[in-house]
C-alpha cells in the first residue's frame, strides 16, 4: 500500500512545527569554495555581485531576457553571431567565438585547460588553478 511518509519524522508525520524545526536547527547559508571566494573581503563588491548572478544564472542574457518576455524568442541568439541561443553557460564556457578568449586568459596567468561543464565546475576550477584564495 502506497502512503506518503515524512522522512525527517515517520512516527508523527509531517507538522508546521517539525517543519520549522528542520529549517532552523540547520545553517540557514551553506557555503561551498565557490561562495567562499565570490564573498572574499578583497573582492570588488560589484565583482561579488556579477559573480553571484552569473552562477545562479541570473544575467541579463538574451535567454534569459526572452524567458522573462523582455524579447522575442528569435532574438535569443548569441551576440557574437556564432548563431548558437545565448546564454551564461554558452557565452562563457562553450561560445566558439569567445572561447579563444578564454585560451588567451589560460595562457597569460599560465594555467592547464579546464574541463567543466558548469558555471560553478569552471569558477571553482579556474580560481583554484590560479592560486587558489590568492585568485
Amino acid at each position: 500500500m502506497d502512503r506518503w511518509q515524512w522522512l525527517p519524522d515517520p512516527d508523527t508525520g509531517y507538522t508546521v512545527g517539525g517543519a520549522y524545526q528542520l529549517l532552523t536547527s540547520q545553517d540557514s547559508v551553506t557555503l561551498d569554495d565557490a561562495e567562499n571566494l565570490i564573498w572574499h573581503s578583497q573582492v570588488p563588491l560589484k565583482v561579488s555581485i556579477f559573480a553571484w548572478r552569473l552562477l545562479r544564472d541570473r544575467l541579463p542574457t538574451r535567454l534569459n531576457l526572452v524567458t522573462r518576455g523582455v524579447l522575442s524568442l528569435p532574438a535569443a541568439t548569441c551576440v557574437f553571431g556564432c548563431g548558437a541561443t545565448e546564454s551564461a553557460h554558452h557565452l562563457f564556457l562553450s561560445c566558439s567565438i569567445v572561447g579563444s578568449l578564454w585560451d588567451l586568459v589560460r595562457a597569460w596567468i599560465d594555467i592547464s585547460l579546464l574541463d567543466c561543464t558548469t558555471m560553478r565546475d569552471h569558477f571553482v576550477q579556474f580560481t583554484a588553478s590560479a592560486g587558489g584564495s590568492r585568485a
